[in-house]
């Protein structure tokens, strides 16, 4: 028998980043239900990243801390004509962001990574690693982002260019599809950002506290219990395959919610 047979489980992610995390789940047998809490939508003024885009050869560091903002930049440079410089360096704040760069920037590898702690704050320390003073770090992110990365490097002595790549909206009529997947009872919901977790709450208001969650990291589960949700699995990396296991992992000792 497939472990997640007869288990249903929310996927909360864009399909455009879902895709591995649903067929893995569904492989052992659950059944999906998708319902996006976020969607990214372009800077209300995109001409400040364009420019930087424009000028990335003055740069010796790009660095991403999402996929977001990865699929975000490979699109204005698409727009825009420009290719990746191959002096520029890149990095990374975990692998599903350096497979998003991979797949998105043309196969490119990442020059840095944390080895683990994959959040911002173990990006800065494995920036520590490097002589970086004097740098110029180029850094998309969303309207939403922290500045945890941006004040560490700073703190090294880079000179750090934060600019907007991508906006975090609740999509339009949340509430009315997250009830309508709701309605037949869901054994886990999962969640993969602290902007997903604010949609959730948002959208659910009290009832989002029943719901059994999982997240993909110590970030996502930090605004997760501040938010008051019942956090029952934290995945060990923050990829597809860590959400899967963590699922299997609670789910193994959980009982089928009620249909």
């Amino acid at each position: 028998m497939r472990t997640l047979q007869d288990r249903r489980i929310l996927v909360t992610r864009r399909p455009a980043q879902s895709g591995a995390l649903v067929e893995a789940l569904s492989a052992l047998g659950a059944a999906v239900v998708e319902v996006p809490l976020i969607a990214r939508e372009p800077p209300e003024d995109p001409r400040p990243l364009d420019e930087a885009l424009g000028r990335l050869r003055e740069y010796q560091w790009l660095a991403f801390t999402s996929a977001n903002a990865v699929e975000a930049v490979a699109e204005r440079l698409a727009a825009l004509g420009v290719p990746l410089p191959a002096t520029v360096k890149i990095a990374s704040v975990g692998p599903a962001t350096a497979q998003a760069i991979a797949e998105q920037l043309g196969g490119r590898g990442v020059d840095l990574q944390p080895v683990s702690h994959h959040r911002a704050g173990g990006l800065v320390e494995a920036f520590r690693a490097l002589e970086v003073a004097g740098a110029r770090v180029l850094l998309p992110v969303s309207d939403r982002a922290r500045d945890t990365l941006a004040a560490g490097l700073g703190e090294q002595g880079a000179a750090v260019d934060v600019l907007v790549a991508y906006r975090t909206l609740r999509p339009e009529g949340l509430r009315a599809r997250l009830d309508q997947a709701l309605a037949g009872g869901v054994d886990l919901v999962i969640l993969a950002s602290p902007s997903a977790v604010e949609a959730l709450a948002g959208a659910l208001g009290e009832r989002a506290r029943s719901l059994p969650v999982a997240v993909i990291g110590p970030v996502t589960e930090q605004a997760a219990r501040e938010s008051g949700l019942d956090v029952r699995a934290v995945a060990t990396t923050a990829t597809a395959r860590g959400l899967t296991e963590a699922a299997e992992r609670f789910l193994a000792r959980t009982p089928p919610s009620p249909r």
